[in-house]
């Protein structure tokens, strides 16, 4: 267990925290478990609710989330030691400490739209429609999951004197405690905002099925490439001193503005007609199924 005494100075703020929520025994339960296990199951409620709007079986949806959620936790898992082996070469058992931390988010990402896919697939389901579900349901989980970053006191960005500025014992920085960014925040702040805007353009503006998908590209990637650049903690390719995140994130964001670009005259009527069906927009024509 470890116990942090966090102060935000230029805020006025300091406290003390544990990354341990309680024990049974020898057996200690981490705040990082349960908040990130909070995120996925508030993402798994969005998805529930959100499926009718999309026409795909809430069901079916469910089964693909459940898989999805297994193969997130594994790809998070696999993409963060992949990048950072030598942490764990001398230890390979320690790869399974997860509670520790040590999830990459692109790796979860990966993993849970690869076995979503394939789930998808054998219950013969359309597929962006899940992805404009889910994308909003990822915004959930990683505004959430983030403040898992904050009782471990990881993942913080470079020293710096701006007035929302943190420090801690777990701060240091080539040694010493700095006062530093907190890149949880900005990032848990950023993806809950992208909750709002995503899920209010779905419900009234969406026209297409994939649009939200590719704004969740943009919106994120946007987000990412820049605070990838304030961390210490980056996983880098080899060692080029490439941030791997950061180069990943730029790429998303240009593919999602050239998707948008792309299919900008596009429109299903579903849409609107759902809208208008449901009082909460107005449509022409008749309702049909989605893409």
């Amino acid at each position: 267990m470890s116990t942090f005494h966090v102060r935000f100075p230029g805020l006025g703020l300091e406290f003390d925290i544990s990354n341990v929520a309680f024990s049974i025994g020898s057996y200690s339960v981490y705040w990082y478990g349960i908040i990130i296990t909070a995120g996925m199951l508030l993402a798994v409620l969005y998805a529930w609710r959100t499926a009718p709007r999309y026409n795909v079986n809430a069901s079916k949806l469910f089964n693909c989330v459940l898989v999805g959620l297994v193969t997130g936790i594994l790809g998070a898992r696999l993409y963060y030691v992949a990048f950072a082996w030598d942490d764990y070469a001398s230890n390979p058992l320690s790869i399974f400490a997860i509670h520790e931390g040590g999830l990459a988010i692109y790796g979860g990402i990966i993993g849970a739209l690869l076995g979503g896919f394939v789930m998808a697939k054998i219950q013969k389901l359309k597929f962006l429609p899940i992805l404009d579900i889910t994308m909003v349901g990822f915004l959930i989980g990683q505004g959430i999951g983030r403040w898992g970053n904050f009782m471990n006191q990881e993942a913080f960005g470079t020293a710096t004197d701006l007035p929302w500025r943190m420090v801690s014992e777990n701060t240091v920085i080539n040694g010493v405690v700095c006062e530093v960014h907190p890149c949880f925040l900005y990032e848990s702040l950023w993806c809950l905002l992208g909750v709002a805007v995503l899920h209010f353009y779905g419900k009234y503006r969406q026209r297409y099925a994939g649009q939200i998908f590719y704004m969740y590209l943009v919106w994120y990637g946007f987000e990412r490439t820049i605070v990838e650049g304030l961390r210490t903690d980056s996983l880098y390719i080899g060692n080029t001193g490439i941030r791997v995140s950061q180069v990943l994130s730029a790429a998303l964001v240009i593919v999602g503005i050239v998707m948008l670009i792309v299919n900008l005259k596009k429109e299903d009527p579903f849409y609107a007609n759902y809208r208008r069906e449901k009082g909460i927009g107005a449509g022409k024509g008749k309702r049909q199924k989605a893409n």
